[in-house]
């Protein structure tokens, strides 16, 4: 007699869904807002631990369930394993679970400050938007990298600040958060260069696939360099000609790997991705740093 399946769903399953690997990107922009803000937040450590948890496993995480859950189909054909086509979270578990993460998400950010709130709920909303049809922006390298840099790294880092200051923060800090997130849409495009082949047979319009490898590769560069450079020029008009050093020398160093990279864009983007993406988020926290005093 065949096993009859589970109804409930593998609590390692619901982890894996989670992907805690992703997390990393949105906790260390929430650090960024925390330190640009200008406050001491190790003076106020459960704000602290909050804040990260909001970024990274909450939001971050339900970003994660909501993908898997209106991914499933195409999981089922190219990684059966997934927790959902696996069968270890059955049924509509994936899609409660999306759901009920999204709700505890709200209720921590509205403890946090109004401003953390609409902040994480326009996350959220750009989560959904990102994998669920009928926007399902995911399916557009333009549309859905932006989405995906404005939560995870511009959002992330407003709400790194609101949480301290109490209230959104001003403009040098918006800048800060808005040109970063501009420059993450070239780091997803990098990511996208590891799905090329299953993309292009399943008509997700990644950069790579509209592009082509080689086209794609120099526009996430430019994408990834132009936006830091406005960080240089505004931090050296705000006073900080150290920190505008310190960031420039940051991008050199990253313009001498993406030479490298460009040379097989396909072979070396995982390469660029532990090398030039350090480079890029040390940058952020220079720059975070440097206008503590200007929040």
């Amino acid at each position: 007699m065949a096993p009859i399946p589970s109804t409930r769903p593998e609590l390692r399953g619901m982890l894996q869904l989670l992907k805690p690997i992703t997390w990393f990107p949105p906790m260390w922009a929430f650090a960024c807002g925390a330190v640009s803000s200008g406050t001491s937040p190790i003076d106020t450590p459960l704000l602290l631990i909050a804040g990260i948890l909001l970024a990274g496993p909450m939001v971050c995480g339900a970003s994660q369930v909501v993908n898997d859950w209106f991914d499933r189909e195409v999981d089922a054909i190219n990684e059966p394993h997934r927790p959902i086509p696996s069968g270890r979270v059955p049924g509509s578990w994936g899609l409660y679970l999306a759901i009920i993460w999204s709700f505890l998400s709200l209720l921590l950010g509205i403890s946090l400050g109004i401003t953390v709130f609409w902040a994480t709920l326009l996350g959220l909303i750009l989560a959904w938007a990102y994998s669920a049809p009928p926007l399902r922006f995911k399916q557009n390298g333009w549309l859905g990298n932006l989405a995906v840099g404005i939560s995870y790294e511009g959002l992330a880092w407003i709400t790194g600040a609101a949480v301290f200051l109490g209230t959104l923060p001003g403009t040098p800090i918006l800048a800060l958060a808005l040109l970063y997130s501009l420059g993450a849409h070239g780091i997803m495009t990098l990511n996208d260069f590891k799905a090329l082949e299953g993309d292009h047979s399943l008509g997700i319009r990644s950069l790579p696939v509209q592009l082509g490898a080689e086209r794609a590769a120099k526009v996430a560069c430019l994408v990834m360099g132009v936006p830091q450079l406005f960080v240089i020029a505004l931090l050296y008009d705000w006073g900080q000609p150290l920190f505008a050093g310190i960031v420039l020398a940051l991008l050199a160093l990253q313009l001498a790997a993406m030479r490298k990279m460009l040379r097989d864009p396909k072979a070396l983007a995982p390469w660029y991705n532990g090398t030039g993406v350090t480079l890029y988020v040390l940058g952020m926290m220079a720059s975070a740093v440097a206008v503590r005093g200007l929040a």
